[in-house]
């Protein structure tokens, strides 16, 4: 049987698992991301969780291939409902909504205070959910940009904390200088075409001044974080 493939996004969480970790995969669908961390060793168990049946049973198989079914835990339920605190060392919340990934942890508060590694990737409302974060006692500790149809983040987090982001970095991420990320470029311009979109049809509209005034803040901070990321890079 050849071994499992990771699409590249899942790969950028797979390679951010310690060695040795207690592995829960949040709505695990075919339990790809599990079964691959398992056949390199990378992990010594897991547990895969999803909301539905349909989606376990294809875990289910997916595992029994590759014949690594007595090393999952199959769970069926809501978020992490299914999993008691303690029970994993890396949690990965991916392939959603962020305010899906709000819900899931606001219901889960032990995720930040039990020293888990959360690695979460969300498919949406990216911006709002650093912003939850760091107002609710999580620390982003790393992120990792990925290009596959587009371009996706992964958020390495646990608890614990962090200084607060200014409206540019809960959209753009904070950067720090000496990081190699190619696609930040990238990434930054991307959205100062959408903030800028949104500024432009709010200017056109005739939006509110307290609204136009946030967003032309917004769209100055990403500016500055690009001529900042561009002067580090020469």
């Amino acid at each position: 049987m050849r071994p499992v493939g990771l699409s590249p996004r899942l790969l950028a969480l797979a390679d951010q698992v310690p060695q040795g970790a207690r592995f829960a995969d949040i709505g695990t669908d075919h339990a790809r991301l599990p079964v691959w961390l398992l056949e390199h060793g990378r992990i010594s168990s897991a547990i895969a969780c999803d909301l539905r049946e349909g989606p376990l049973l294809q875990a289910r198989r997916t595992a029994a291939r590759h014949q690594l079914s007595e090393q999952l835990s199959f769970r069926l339920g809501d978020g992490l409902a299914p999993l008691s605190s303690r029970e994993a060392d890396v949690i990965a919340i991916a392939g959603m909504g962020g305010e899906t990934i709000i819900d899931i942890l606001s219901a889960a508060p032990w995720t930040r205070e039990d020293g888990c590694l959360l690695l979460l990737q969300p498919m949406t409302s990216v911006p709002e959910l650093r912003g939850w974060l760091w107002r609710n006692g999580y620390a982003i500790r790393r992120e990792v940009l990925v290009q596959e149809d587009r371009l996706y983040v992964v958020l390495s987090v646990t608890g614990g904390g962090m200084e607060p982001l200014s409206p540019a970095e809960e959209w753009a991420g904070r950067q720090k200088r000496g990081e190699i990320c190619p696609l930040r470029e990238t990434y930054l311009d991307i959205l100062l075409k959408r903030a800028g979109n949104v500024l432009e049809g709010l200017r056109k509209a005739g939006g509110a001044d307290e609204e136009l005034s946030r967003w032309e803040a917004l769209v100055s901070g990403l500016e500055d974080m690009k001529k900042e990321w561009l002067t580090w890079q020469k």
